[in-house]
């Protein structure tokens, strides 16, 4: 069979050697250059998508080797991958070895880099938006709607003051103050809520009333930041009045659409599966329509985050199929994707620009206020509600857990040119270090309350 099959396409190609097409045009033969075996290598090793296979696996092999550290250290896993993007930028690896950090990601590269990093964070908007349970925040009423909207209103009320101080030094040109004022108010009101839950999970601490009572507010904190999120981006894109009308007013309609009409067709149509074949089935199908209210929000004029998160919220209430949607792209998007948006927070992050003490001096009030803000505000509304002051701590400290929904926000205020990249440093070094601190002070109040 192979000698019959050698020998006919060597036939049709012998045959066909001295065919020429119809409408031959005469074609630039440019003059040979001398090439050899390892030139061609190495032309072909830095080929665009040579250069992004290696950046991905260098960025999941430092992810996974700071994730392990990290998780031995008592921190969150993900806190590893937010420090790993941090390594492979500029802060470090362009410090230590600068040629290092130009081979590994050339400027030209950063844009595919980006936009699949964006795939991953809408996946993982996505993810929160299901973990959102609706029915819990009904059934803790209105204890949790009143310490998560304090720990909202007492961070922005403080960012925004804070603006006024930060406007001048830290804004971009061409930046209004009520686009600054607006987004450091947001930034500071903004509480990670996949990272809040993977604390309580780990310190067993989710099916007790504190942890049912901090997620529950991380829930409506998250769902009403995102919303002001929203309506900030729309003012800030807007051409005026206007314009910013419309687009408020097209993403309140997308939004009572989704909760109105497509919330109960969606649970017709997907049903809880009773199989894990039509579970798999299932999956196509609400991949396309994350992406569809991605691309919606995004041409609203908001963010196509929005889009997800919402997608999300309005999942079926089939605990089961919410498990498996979650196990299915959470497997992909958090440990493959993420990294990616990691790594590139961390090429943007440079924390070279706080070269004096001025710069520290800013960063270090910008960590106290956004502290004050969200632990302060949430523990004070929590005693007024009428918790112990060792729980109503509990509570402020799992409020000022920023880490991964801090970043992807100040990402969005870097896209849109509201935040420079000194403050976005800072902002960053404020995330982690409110993020760093939310283990270590549980474990003193858990101390202290053995004694």
């Amino acid at each position: 069979m192979l000698l019959v099959f050698v020998a006919g396409v060597w036939l049709v190609l012998a045959a066909g050697a001295h065919l020429k097409p119809a409408n031959e045009l005469p074609l630039y033969q440019p003059a040979p250059a001398a090439t050899t075996s390892t030139s061609i290598l190495w032309e072909n090793f830095r080929s665009p998508l040579s250069i992004l296979l290696t950046q991905i696996i260098v960025i999941l092999i430092m992810a996974g080797l700071f994730r392990r550290l990290f998780r031995r250290l008592g921190q969150p896993p993900v806190m590893g991958e937010m420090i790993a993007g941090i390594v492979l930028g500029p802060s470090v690896l362009g410090w230590l070895y600068p040629p290092a950090l130009s081979f590994l990601f050339p400027p030209t590269s950063l844009d595919t880099l980006r936009q699949l990093s964006q795939v991953g964070v809408v996946l993982f908007m996505f993810i929160v938006g299901t973990e959102v349970n609706i029915r819990l925040v009904r059934e803790k009423g209105t204890a949790a709607v009143m310490i998560s909207h304090a720990s909202i209103i007492v961070p922005f009320l403080l960012g925004t003051t804070l603006s006024l101080f930060l406007y001048r030094e830290l804004a971009p040109a061409g930046t209004s103050f009520s686009a600054f004022a607006l987004f450091i108010g947001v930034a500071m009101s903004i509480t990670a809520f996949p990272v809040l839950a993977r604390i309580l999970e780990d310190r067993n601490l989710t099916h007790t009333t504190l942890g049912s009572i901090a997620i529950t507010c991380a829930a409506v904190d998250d769902v009403t930041a995102w919303c002001i999120l929203a309506l900030v981006i729309a003012i800030v894109k807007s051409a005026g009045i206007a314009s910013a009308a419309i687009t408020i007013g097209l993403t309140l309609g997308f939004a009572l659409v989704m909760v109105i009409l497509v919330r109960p067709q969606l649970g017709r149509l997907i049903k809880d599966p009773d199989s894990q074949q039509h579970r798999r089935r299932l999956i196509p199908i609400v991949l396309a329509f994350v992406l569809a209210c991605a691309l919606i929000t995004e041409t609203i004029g908001i963010h196509a985050l929005f889009g997800a998160f919402l997608a999300g919220v309005i999942m079926p209430p089939s605990t089961e199929f919410r498990i498996f949607l979650k196990d299915k792209l959470e497997a992909f998007g958090s440990y493959a994707l993420l990294p990616l948006f990691f790594a590139f927070t961390g090429l943007r992050m440079q924390v070279g620009l706080l070269n004096d003490w001025q710069g520290w001096l800013m960063c270090g009030v910008i960590i106290l206020v956004a502290i004050a803000g969200k632990l302060g505000g949430s523990m004070l509304m929590s005693r007024w509600t009428g918790m112990s002051w060792s729980r109503s701590f509990s509570i402020g400290v799992l409020m000022n857990t920023r880490g991964l929904v801090e970043l992807v926000v100040l990402n969005i205020g870097y896209d849109l040119g509201i935040l420079s990249g000194r403050i976005f440093a800072m902002m960053v070094l404020m995330a982690l270090v409110t993020t760093f601190m939310t283990g270590p002070l549980l474990s003193l109040v858990k101390a202290k309350e053995t004694q």
